[in-house]
């Protein structure tokens, strides 16, 4: 499994939000880059970026971490149509995220995916297991594990599935719900949210289903809980 340490963008700024609420912000860095930096340095083998700022916007605002580091880097937030797929790619980003608009627009995703295939994941997030949209302000009645199965169906190959009622929290994560989105699907599926501690990790490693590809991990590092390295050797690599 890959660590996927987490450079969430607002204001220009790296942040963590609890659980998506933008009231409950915490800023760590005032320039992301120096978070990006400080990974990779660190032996991060991959980066995730939200540009929450794009997501506000609609197109993407924060595209300088990709020329920053040498590490490959997958970039989220307000990607909803062809020319800010492309602009972050040109920006040399491995892979782009794409949210709602997956969801919403097939049209979209299947281009995105004719064009681009592997370097695409889609970010499908649920709470109590069901499908939220449009930030996590959007709750749905779709069960995550068949909306996974449908866009696998559809030639998704990489998930990113976060439970928003742990995220952030660093109290764990929603390891009975990780296994029902395995199981509903052979693409790889990365995990977010909760990680709060190196048993954490372990226990997505022991996770049953071999297509759990990594773990995304971001207030547990900004806050010292264990450094990149003891977190890669606890997921396995």
């Amino acid at each position: 499994m890959i660590l996927y340490p987490a450079i969430d963008i607002r204001g220009g700024k790296a942040v963590r939000l609890l659980q998506g609420d933008y009231a409950r912000e915490t800023t760590y860095d005032a320039d992301p880059v120096d978070a990006a930096k400080r990974w990779a340095d660190e032996g991060a083998e991959f980066l995730h970026v939200v540009d929450l700022d794009g997501a506000k916007t609609g197109e993407p605002q924060n595209l300088r971490i990709a020329a920053a580091v040498e590490c490959p880097i997958q970039v989220g937030g307000g990607l909803r149509d062809a020319t800010s797929v492309t602009a972050v790619l040109e920006a040399g980003a491995e892979r782009v995220v794409i949210g709602t608009a997956a969801l919403r627009d097939p049209d979209f995703l299947q281009m995105t995916l004719d064009a681009y295939a592997d370097q695409v994941v889609v970010s499908v997030d649920a709470r109590d297991g069901q499908v939220s949209l449009s930030g996590w302000t959007e709750t749905s009645d779709v069960d995550v594990a068949d909306a996974i199965a449908d866009l696998g169906r559809r030639g998704v190959s990489r998930f990113l599935c976060t439970a928003i009622e742990v995220d952030g929290t660093m109290e764990g994560p929603a390891l009975d719900e990780l296994s029902r989105i395995t199981a509903a699907t052979d693409a790889l599926v990365i995990a977010s949210g909760g990680v709060g501690e190196l048993s954490d990790l372990e226990a997505l490693a022991q996770l049953n289903g071999s297509n759990l590809d990594g773990a995304i991990v971001g207030r547990a590092l900004y806050e010292d809980r264990f450094s990149v390295s003891q977190a890669i050797e606890a997921l396995g690599r």
